[in-house]
């Protein structure tokens, strides 16, 4: 039988770090464009850390409401709560005491990051119940997952301005893209039991929209930052990212699971290589 302690980390998806990975990489980025440059060891560990609890939190949450869903889901049936192994109470708690410890990380910067700590965890909150009734519920993960944007202004700054704000509007297209890729894995299993998905509402067009998600967000971030960054770093880094971008139109074009799968887990890349045109681009 497994240990609690292996339970819990399944639960939070430990081994699958891909998951924080996806929202660390924008929350860097932009506290480099707030900070103009490397933001201090004290935000680079409170942003990091708390990227880590609050997915690892996120997650319990989003396994207790969909815990009757993923029973009908191959790929999600053998999850901690799905399978009975930890209670939804159990769960639930854990998931607080990451979340806790995540909030003891923002009070150590200032009054505005901390209320709006409380707009990211609603919006964290509202998304596992999102896919009920909205016919694009990534849109709402989006937010949540792009929330460290302006978050990361508000620490280093004291003040979230509109760059912070654009540049969220294009991370939400990075998170359409890459999540949408993920809903094309499970469509079948969603269709059966009416769960609501962009890939089930993009039907026949998924693959061009994940495809003009990417350019679009890869755009918004382009015109944002131009005035701030190395031409020519930042066009090495467009070079990159489009290369990546290629790839995964060729891994989603069958909308076989296998490969849509694969794109998904590897977008990380994709957000590591703008955080490191971000990172060394920055004059």
């Amino acid at each position: 039988m497994p240990t609690r302690l292996s339970l819990y980390l399944d639960l939070i998806r430990w081994n699958r770090p891909a998951g924080w990975l996806l929202l660390l990489w924008p929350s860097l980025a932009a506290l480099w464009v707030a900070a103009g440059g490397f933001p201090g060891w004290h935000l680079l560990a409170v942003f990091a850390l708390g990227t880590i609890l609050m997915r690892s939190a996120g997650c319990c949450v989003n396994d207790v409401a969909d815990r009757e869903f993923d029973k009908h889901v191959k790929r999600t049936a053998q999850r901690p709560v799905t399978s009975g192994k930890v209670s939804p109470r159990e769960a639930l708690a854990v998931g607080a005491v990451l979340a806790l410890v995540a909030f003891a990380l923002v009070l150590t910067t200032n009054l505005l990051t901390v209320w709006m700590s409380f707009a990211a965890l609603a919006i964290a909150l509202i998304y596992p119940y999102a896919k009920r009734v909205v016919s694009m519920p990534q849109a709402v993960l989006g937010v949540a997952f792009s929330f460290g944007v302006p978050m990361a202004f508000a620490a280093v700054q004291s003040q979230v301005p509109l760059l912070a704000w654009v540049l969220l509007v294009g991370n939400l297209f990075w998170v359409l893209a890459y999540d949408t890729e993920y809903a094309m894995v499970d469509r079948d299993d969603d269709l059966r039991i009416g769960m609501k998905t962009s890939a089930i509402t993009l039907g026949a067009y998924d693959v061009p929209a994940v495809i003009a998600f990417y350019l679009i967000y890869l755009a918004i971030w382009s015109a944002a930052l131009w005035a701030v960054v190395n031409p020519v770093v930042w066009v090495a880094m467009l070079v990159g990212a489009l290369a990546q971008v290629a790839w995964h139109f060729q891994l989603i074009k069958d909308r076989g699971r296998e490969g849509c799968f694969k794109a998904f887990r590897i977008n990380h890349w994709l957000g590591f290589t703008v955080f490191a045109g971000v990172a060394l681009g920055l004059r």
